[in-house]
């Protein structure tokens, strides 16, 4: 049996390798759709899915992003690790889709990853997540402003409902701010694309 010395890195990593599984290029290859990397906004996520695939290939791909964020984050408190720990590995689910190593670390925008991890971390922030990107995006019809507006607001959830996570939120709602660069830029020049 692993030490705790041994028994944390490991859940890490293991965490990050989970976060790593190409959902949308397994899904896509199986059914016979283009490599999203290469097609529509370029992004191997749910929504980019949909636009050049199909619902049942969409819902796949969200099912299998959302479910690899759950399992790495329930995996870390099924070993009865500390907070931030768990918080740690709910970050490394996240780099992991960001920067796959199955993927030749070309990811995806993190959004239903992170929906995963909250799901198992603190399913009343998840919600709150939820109802916030639902809101922006049926009211707007632009993911990107959903997915934007829920980052920035995801580390005042923390601090006020979870604070114990609130370093490992914030550090995530970089870097989805991050990988959301581009999308600044289309919404600031009103080229964003609507679903």
């Amino acid at each position: 049996m692993l030490t705790d010395s041994l028994l944390e890195p490991a859940l890490i990593s293991l965490a990050y390798l989970l976060g790593s599984v190409p959902t949308a290029l397994l899904v896509c290859n199986s059914m016979g759709i283009a490599d999203p990397r290469q097609q529509g906004s370029g992004n191997p996520g749910a929504t980019n899915v949909l636009r050049i695939g199909n619902r049942k290939a969409a819902i796949l791909t969200l099912i299998g992003d959302v479910g690899k964020g759950a399992l790495a984050v329930g995996l870390a408190i099924f070993a009865q690790q500390s907070e931030g720990i768990i918080g740690l590995c709910a970050l490394a689910a996240i780099l992991g889709h960001l920067f796959p190593m199955f993927g030749a670390y070309r990811g995806g925008k993190g959004i239903a990853t992170l929906f995963g991890c909250m799901a198992v971390l603190s399913w009343p922030i998840m919600l709150l997540q939820l109802g916030i990107w639902l809101s922006v995006a049926l009211t707007t019809r632009i993911s990107s402003l959903a997915s934007i507006t829920m980052a920035i607001i995801t580390p005042v959830l923390a601090w006020l409902m979870a604070p114990d996570l609130l370093s490992p939120l914030s550090l995530i709602a970089l870097l989805l701010l991050a990988r959301h660069r581009v999308n600044f830029v289309r919404l600031y020049r009103g080229e964003e694309s609507r679903f």
